[in-house]
């Protein structure tokens, strides 16, 4: 049984630094086998987190290959890589690029680029990084195991 990640938006209202509410949108992931459950574990990860009425404004499906979560404590921000596989085709002699995304966390982006290299390291095969963008992804909710068991009994 594998998992899928979902993007999933919420909109409440924020007090801000000045004391003044303001609307605002937040992205963050989910892990979960479906939609619907992406939406119910949102709502339960949120719930405790946000004081009045939210809103979940938006799900889709987030194509990530893999996640690359750092150890730092200050590590707080999330930055998108696009990464992209060179093989060779045998026959024709041509280089096929297959690319994959993957998030990494970090604190600022030269040091997500040197996690990123860290992990890749012992990849087999020829890779490069097309892309490091920071994202406005705001927490990671992993699939817990005690809910696989929930789902399986």
């Amino acid at each position: 049984m594998t998992n899928d990640w979902f993007e999933c938006k919420v909109r409440y209202d924020k007090t801000m630094e000045t004391g003044l509410q303001k609307k605002v949108t937040e992205p963050y992931l989910v892990e979960a086998l479906s939609f619907t459950e992406a939406e119910r574990r949102f709502i339960e990860e949120m719930t405790p987190m946000l004081t009045g009425e939210f809103t979940v404004t938006d799900i889709k499906r987030a194509r990530l290959a893999e996640i690359f979560e750092s150890r730092n404590a200050a590590a707080d921000r999330w930055y998108r890589a696009k990464l992209a596989f060179i093989t060779l085709d045998e026959k024709t002699g041509a280089e096929k690029r297959t690319r994959q995304n993957v998030l990494i966390q970090s604190t600022n982006l030269p040091t997500a680029i040197q996690e990123l290299e860290e992990h890749m390291k012992g990849t087999l095969g020829d890779w490069v990084v097309e892309a490091v963008v920071e994202t406005a992804i705001m927490d990671v909710f992993h699939y817990v195991q005690a809910e696989r068991k929930k789902v399986e009994e």
